[in-house]
């Protein structure tokens, strides 16, 4: 390697490794604020939280990759570009593609290691990192009894406490009414009342125990055991009501609602996110290959509606004794003339075949409509394993001839350029994606629309730096003006 190739490297490496963390942090920031409300308040240890940020840290680093060359390669040559190396570069009989060159083989690398992260680790991490989202977001708040307002978290149990002392441990005034679960209508039979109390947890958090003090507990029940009761006009009949002063009183209550229990990996196994791509092509060409079956035998099972075979069917069944060219229906009409109940029955029977029809029809394309979809979203998910990773290349494209047109290296232009460009890239992508998703264009035509554009504003700005292009100069423009006033100017008097 040559001193000038890695004076090069050099200068896009840093910019890089930088980029890349920031674009990360940013794009795992952005995952976080949206599932926000869903995490905060649960019974979940750091460690599971640690692992969530992994796995999505691991998520956007193929959609983090793109941008992260994009920026860097921009500012490495707006670097070099700013402080005259690119122009000594120049002078010494270098090209400019010749300069690009190491950065160009560094992207190449870089779009291959997309490729087989975004292929082989992204569904792994997707696969872990949804898992566990589903599971953190499904788990219970974290036990928080306030203060005089019930408490109904617990199964089988609601309390209210009138005042909870700085300890967290030490309660006032409480009421804690019991009930079997699902059994709504005795959910005021069993009351306990206390004094005070302390409330702990033990075995590591599983149970709460419930130590209260100088109270009474009521209970309202059948002589034979049960909670059930007959009511007569006013009065209830066959109740018992049984009373117990305490004077120290431990109550233990299950946690086991609470906290969070992992749910299987298989049952998200399906998504097409958590694929390969020789996954994704297999169950694409069995979606479409059960599309295609579902079509053609929607002719053969709409037969049964009609009461009358068309003539072109009856021509291919039997062509010999097939009935020739003619209204060979209205000769039967006319040898049963129809009575007026005939047409009625006939008219009551033509409306049914037809509403049966047209619902038939609805409910096969509706079906016809899914499976297109669910054909195009494998499909679409496919390609994007590739799409995906030629970004980097296409995003080198723009950002290396940039760089050495503007001549601004820093977080400054680069940074407001490179969003720019980005925000291009996402809406082409995701316009691509609601077409080909939809069927209005070619699934590939979709997955490409963002690529295939910038590519050719990636080669016309190659070109413009190749040619040592003034692209922009203000300079260049301040004249263009003036030339532009003279000629109206001229023109003007011309006219006069």
């Amino acid at each position: 390697m040559k001193k000038i190739d890695k004076l090069i490297i050099g200068s896009f490496v840093g910019p890089f490794v930088l980029t890349l963390c920031i674009v990360t942090f940013i794009f795992l920031m952005r995952l976080i604020a949206q599932y926000m409300p869903e995490l905060v308040g649960k019974d979940i240890s750091m460690t599971d939280y640690g692992k969530l940020l992994s796995y999505f840290s691991l998520i956007t680093i193929p959609i983090s990759l793109p941008l992260a060359v994009l920026l860097s390669s921009l500012m490495a040559f707006g670097n070099l570009g700013e402080f005259f190396e690119l122009t000594a570069i120049k002078s010494a009989g270098i090209s400019a593609w010749r300069a690009m060159l190491p950065v160009f083989i560094a992207a190449i690398f870089i779009t291959i290691f997309s490729f087989w992260f975004n292929n082989k680790v992204a569904p792994w991490a997707n696969l872990k990192g949804y898992s566990l989202l589903y599971d953190i977001k499904t788990a219970k708040a974290t036990l928080n009894i306030k203060e005089g307002i019930f408490y109904n978290d617990i199964p089988g149990y609601n309390i209210k406490v009138d005042k909870k002392f700085p300890d967290g441990r030490s309660l006032k005034n409480l009421v804690i009414y019991r009930h079997p679960p699902n059994e709504y209508d005795a959910a005021n039979r069993d009351v306990t009342l206390a004094d005070s109390g302390l409330m702990y947890t033990i075995n590591d958090n599983s149970y709460l125990v419930m130590e209260l003090f100088k109270g009474n507990q009521y209970s309202e029940s059948n002589p034979n055991g049960t909670t059930a009761s007959s009511v007569v006009g006013n009065i209830v009949e066959n109740t018992q009501l049984a009373r117990n002063k305490f004077d120290h009183y431990k109550m233990v209550v299950s946690l086991e609602s609470f906290g969070m229990k992992r749910t299987g990996e298989n049952q998200f196994e399906y998504h097409e996110f958590m694929k390969d791509a020789n996954e994704l092509r297999v169950i694409s060409d069995s979606l479409h290959r059960r599309y295609e079956t579902t079509q053609q035998s929607l002719f053969a099972t709409t037969k049964q509606y009609y009461n009358y075979t068309s003539r072109a069917e009856l021509l291919r069944q039997s062509p010999k004794t097939s009935p020739k060219a003619g209204a060979w229906i209205d000769s039967l009409i006319k040898k049963h003339p129809l009575t007026k109940d005939d047409k009625q029955t006939a008219l009551t029977s033509a409306v049914g075949t037809a509403t049966n029809i047209l619902n038939y029809t609805k409910t096969n394309k509706l079906n016809l409509v899914e499976q297109e979809k669910q054909w195009f979203r494998y499909d679409l998910e496919q390609h994007h394993k590739y799409s995906q990773s030629l970004a980097c290349l296409v995003m080198f494209l723009i950002g290396a001839p940039l760089g050495a047109i503007i001549k601004k290296g820093g977080f400054g232009l680069p940074v407001l350029v490179s969003v720019i460009f980005f925000i291009l890239s996402y809406v082409f992508t995701i316009q691509g994606d609601k077409w080909a998703k939809d069927g209005i264009v070619w699934v590939p035509v979709g997955a490409w629309l963002s690529n295939t554009i910038l590519a050719l504003v990636g080669v016309y700005f190659t070109s413009k730096a190749l040619n040592d292009s003034r692209l922009f100069d203000q300079d260049v423009y301040v004249i263009w003006l003036d030339k532009a006033k003279k000629w109206w100017q001229n023109r003007r008097l011309a006219a006069a």
